[in-house]
Order: C-alpha cells, then structure tokens, then sequence
C-alpha cells in the first residue's frame, strides 16, 4: 500500500504545487474566503465527489465513500483555509496579489494537501474499507474559529466521524520529518480587554486628576505575579499584554481612558477560570485602590488541543512507517492555540506537525513575512495523510 500511496502522490505533486500557489496568490482573510471556497469545491467536483459549501459561511465538506464497508467507520480529515493580514515580503513568483493579505501560516499549504490526499484516497476508494469526511475549515485565525461554526452550521449532521486528523507545517522543522504528542498539547487561549478611567486633565496639574496611564501601568505590573507566585510551577502558562493605547492623551494632556489588550493561555480547565477571576480582582482591585474604574472583557477562545492516545500512537507508527522512525519525534508542548480543540473536545483526534524547511537555509518562522515552505513537504504530506486514513480505516473496522 505504501508504494502505491506514493506512487500516486508522486503523480499528483505537480499539480498539487499549482493548487498552493494558486491559492498562496490568491489569500483571503477569515470569514472572506468565498474565492478559496469555490476553488477547494470544484477541485473535489473533478474528483467526482459532492462537496458542501457554505458551511460555517465559508466552508466545505465532502465524503469518500470506499467500496468496502463503508458504513463500518468514518475518519475525518480537516484543514483550514484562511490568511492573516500580513504584507507578503517572500520575493516568490507566487506571492500575494492581494496587498496586506499573506498565507504567513502555512494554511495553503495545508489545504493543497489534503486535496492531494483526496486524490489519492478517490482512486484507491475500491480498496478502501470505510469512509472519509474532508473537512476544510475557515476562520481558524479569528474568533470563534471555523471549527466551532462548522459544527454549529450542520457539519456533523447525519455522519459522526469516529476519528479525526489534522496537521500544521512546522517550520523549526526539516522537511521529510514529522512529529506529534499524546495528551495536552497546544494551549487554551483567551483574549482579555481592558478599560481603565479616570479623570483627564492638564499634565502640569496631576494632583487634579486621576492619571488612568499610572493606574494601568500599575495593574501590568500587578498581573505578572499571575504566573510567577498564582500559577503552579508545573502547569504551563502564559500571560502578555500586547498593546496599550490611551484615549485623547499627549505629552500635556493626562487621558480620561487607557485600553490595554492581551492573552492568557494555558493548558487546565479550572486553573484557566481561576486566571480569570484573578485578572478581573486584580485589575478592578488596583483601578478602585488609586481612584480610578477599570472594565475588563474576557474573551473566552478555544480550548487546549488535547491528543487522543490511542490516535496519535496510530500517527506515530504510520509515519515511522512511511518514512522511517528516524525521520518521527515526539513533541513538546506549545503556547501556540488551535480551534481544533473544539473537534478534538466531541471525537477522539490527534493533530500532528510536519516540517517544511529546506535543511541549510534560514527559516522565517509562522506569522513572519518571508515565511517560505518547502514545496517538497506537499508530496510528503498529501501520502502520509491518506496512508494514515487508510490505515486507520483498516485497523479499526479490522478491531470491530
């Protein structure tokens, strides 16, 4: 099987590589990805499949229904779809021709491939026992992420996967090699807003006001006992405070208001809800104790992505398969969020990391303007997803 999977990814490189830089051209911010969508629907149409569009607004679905059994078990395969609005600065021939958009995370990469895997689990349905969801999510970079949407919108409606995969490029990591995680892996994420008022007025005269930039300074400087004295040394957190912005000030004027905006990310449902009352007594406490209000707004986002055992033990041995155990490591855990937790928390899931940079050369990493992928990585990844698939079908129709 692993020859012929790669045999036909090997056929099929070429024109996957068309399809990322087609879509690499042609970004799209969440929730505006109406081009990608018609794009993904009518590859899957020339695959002679039936895909869903619109669901969750800008996404698709589709199903391969294999010859054998294929109401025995159901795994899904998911990739997202969306750009970030980042100013492209690759100096690639197919670089962004939408200005101020850019796949800087990789995700045309990711969609590309699972396309790739399609067309290789289409002409290998006769052999193929069970059935497979695609799942091509928008919006995972934007609350409240494409996953929950899709769900939301009817995704799973008359079909529950028993099972579902995704992946992200890693550019830390070479091309060829692969890596995954049992258990908690990537953090939940919240987004905090704060409102801090006091009474403006003339630099010179700060005895008849009340500075709210003093008092905001002091409940940044509060909030960092958060993690170094609140939160257990063996639970990972992350606190940040990514920008402040006053109301009205200037070098003469004290400001009615400051607005400060941030994170909290860590992996413990209740230690996340306990941060979150810490935060908000902090910071109301410090704004009342100098005179002044503070509002703050939680924006409670995605889950932590936590792997299922018994799939990412699948993952591993599949890929040490396809590619040689020497080319497999097991992870650490990230800081970094994912709206696949919202999957991962109704069907037992594993999402996997696959590396994209071309060993020798620097590396930009995700989120940066010269994020570069090594094109090889495509081929690697449209095999590997559909030998998982596969063999995941085969082991557990196999179990039953």
């Amino acid at each position: 099987m692993i020859d012929q999977i790669k045999s036909l990814a090997q056929a099929g490189a070429a024109t996957v590589v068309e399809w990322r830089r087609w879509m690499h051209r042609h970004p799209e911010l969440s929730q505006q990805e109406f081009g990608t969508m018609a794009f993904v629907a009518e590859r899957l149409t020339e695959m002679g499949l039936s895909p869903r569009t619109g669901i969750g607004k800008t996404g698709v679905a589709a199903i391969i229904r294999g010859d054998i059994e294929p109401d025995a078990y159901c795994v899904a395969l998911r990739a997202d779809y969306d750009a970030l609005p980042i100013a492209e600065n690759t100096g690639l021939d197919f670089a962004s021709e939408n200005p101020g958009v850019m796949h800087a995370c990789g995700h045309d990469m990711h969609t590309a491939s699972l396309l790739g895997a399609a067309k290789i689990l289409t002409a290998m349905r006769h052999q193929m026992r069970g059935t497979v969801m695609l799942i091509f999510e928008p919006s995972e970079e934007m609350y409240p992420g494409g996953a929950r949407m899709m769900m939301d919108d009817g995704l799973f409606i008359g079909l529950m996967p028993n099972e579902i995969y995704s992946f992200h490029c890693l550019p830390e990591m070479d091309y060829g090699h692969v890596g995954m995680r049992k258990g908690r892996y990537m953090a939940s994420t919240d987004e905090l807003y704060w409102t801090v008022k006091g009474r403006g007025g003339h630099g010179a005269t700060p005895h008849l006001s009340v500075d709210p930039v003093l008092v905001a300074s002091h409940i940044v400087v509060a909030l960092q006992q958060l993690v170094s004295r609140n939160a257990s040394p063996l639970m990972p957190t992350v606190f940040t405070i990514g920008k402040i912005n006053d109301v009205g000030g200037r070098t003469n004027i004290i400001p009615d208001e400051v607005r400060m905006e941030g994170i909290i990310r860590t992996f413990d449902p209740q230690w996340r809800l306990e941060c979150h009352r810490r935060i908000r007594q902090i910071s109301e406490g410090t704004a009342q104790a100098m005179g002044a209000v503070c509002d703050l707004f939680i924006d409670e986002g995605y889950p932590p992505v936590v792997n299922d055992d018994d799939c990412t033990q699948q993952v591993h041995d599949n890929a040490c398969a396809y590619l040689g155990a020497q080319n497999v490591e097991w992870l650490d855990m990230r800081m970094t969020a994912e709206d696949f937790a919202f999957f991962a928390q109704k069907i037992p899931a594993c999402y996997f990391r696959i590396g994209i940079h071309q060993p020798g050369t620097p590396y930009a990493n995700l989120h940066r303007a010269n994020l570069i992928v090594d094109e090889r990585s495509l081929e690697l990844a449209s095999g590997l997803v559909a030998y998982n698939a596969l063999q995941a079908l085969n082991n557990r129709i196999k179990k039953k």
